[in-house]
């Protein structure tokens, strides 16, 4: 059969499938899906970023709260000759910590008008005494197998500091001491490590009490 002629007297141009013009839908959504990765590539940098750099300047601001944190500040004694297992003031050293009676209290010393930092490891020498530290911050942590009430004095025996009210570590002069704010009258052997206490012993020189912010958790 004879194909039909236009008014020009050519014959018609057969249609183009539209299968063979139409583009592959791969090829259409490669570089826009492409580019959505990237940018959510980019999105989660940035955000990861914003979670480190949040960190950052909590830790700063929390480190702040306590002047024995500061890193120009001396230690005030180290941990070299602390008790090394055995029982002291009737408190055990044990394998792990106890959880029974299971609080914290903060403490911080200036000698002469400057903050003293308190080391970690305070109680921990291969084994856990019930008083013991984890960090420089000053948090004591209490951490007992019964319900009792320690006391400040019971923390220097196990470090084996000498603690009086002329003496505190090696920093000798008149003690004054503090507790949440409120001055302490008597020996600062005999504070008692209540929930959240925050104990200030100043050595020589008065110090206005400082606040702590206990970080969460604790």
């Amino acid at each position: 059969m004879s194909r039909k002629r236009g008014k020009s007297g050519r014959r018609a141009a057969p249609r183009r499938s539209q299968a063979s013009t139409r583009r592959s839908p791969v090829g259409a959504n490669a570089a826009p899906a492409g580019r959505a990765a990237n940018r959510s590539r980019i999105l989660l940098m940035i955000v990861g970023a914003a979670v480190l750099l949040t960190g950052a300047v909590a830790y700063r601001v929390f480190a702040g709260t306590s002047p024995a944190t500061s890193s120009s500040a001396t230690l005030l004694a180290s941990t070299a000759g602390q008790a090394q297992g055995e029982t002291v003031d009737g408190i055990s050293c044990q394998t792990s910590e106890q959880v029974v009676y299971h609080i914290h209290a903060e403490l911080m010393v200036f000698v002469a008008g400057e903050s003293r930092v308190i080391p970690e490891g305070i109680g921990i020498v291969g084994c856990f005494y019930w008083l013991h530290s984890h960090t420089r911050d000053g948090i004591i942590h209490i951490e007992s197998p019964v319900d009792r009430i320690y006391s400040l004095g019971n923390y220097f025996d196990i470090w084996k500091q000498p603690l009086s009210t002329t003496q505190v570590g090696p920093a000798t002069g008149a003690v004054n001491a503090y507790v949440n704010g409120v001055r302490f009258s008597g020996d600062p052997r005999s504070i008692p490590l209540t929930p959240h206490a925050i104990i200030q012993l100043n050595v020589s020189s008065e110090v206005p009490a400082h606040t702590f912010t206990f970080p969460p958790g604790l």
